[in-house]
């Protein structure tokens, strides 16, 4: 009969490999992922907070924050110059002077649309949508287009605070 094997007489197990010669992240050298760790890839980037305090806003999304500004801009411009072809066609008339103040308004969102990465460019941004929702004393479809667009400037300061934690205007 069989004696119940003793664990002292059991023939020993593979060695372990020593932690000295893991790599630095600890998962096994075949490539699997250790035990307990998941099989994500770590964080890469700068930590959320530096010892120094919290770090500032993420580069990338003040990027994406300044495009979409300027994406706004330039779609506002491009309603501006469509403004002239309604005027003319179902308004008053198309006189010179209407013509030289829509034609303005939009060389003024192209402008603002390219100094977005500076405070001027989102207070100019902000008075050209009050003479945005003006096109409308022009013809009566800009009331509504105008605002609009001022309701999505509005959204975008408020995201951008939230977002990069600047003040609305700032």
């Amino acid at each position: 009969m069989s004696e119940p094997a003793d664990p002292a007489r059991l023939p020993a197990e593979a060695p372990q490999e020593s932690p000295a010669k893991l790599p630095p992240d600890g998962s096994p050298p075949d490539g699997s992922p250790a035990e307990g760790s998941s099989a994500e890839p770590p964080h890469e980037g700068p930590p959320a907070e530096a010892a120094d305090g919290p770090a500032g806003p993420n580069p990338r999304t003040e990027r994406a924050v300044r495009g979409t500004f300027a994406a706004t801009l330039a779609l506002e411009a491009l309603v501006v110059l469509l403004v002239p072809r309604t005027i003319a066609q179902f308004g008053s008339g198309l006189v010179g002077w209407k013509l030289a103040v829509l034609l303005g308004l939009a060389g003024l969102f192209v402008v603002a649309a390219a100094l977005v990465r500076h405070p001027a460019g989102l207070l100019l941004g902000t008075a050209l949508q009050v003479a945005l929702v003006g096109c409308g004393f022009l013809t009566g479809a800009m009331f509504v287009l105008g605002a609009v667009f001022a309701g999505i400037w509005v959204f975008l300061l408020r995201l951008r605070r939230d977002l990069l934690g600047t003040p609305l205007l700032g």
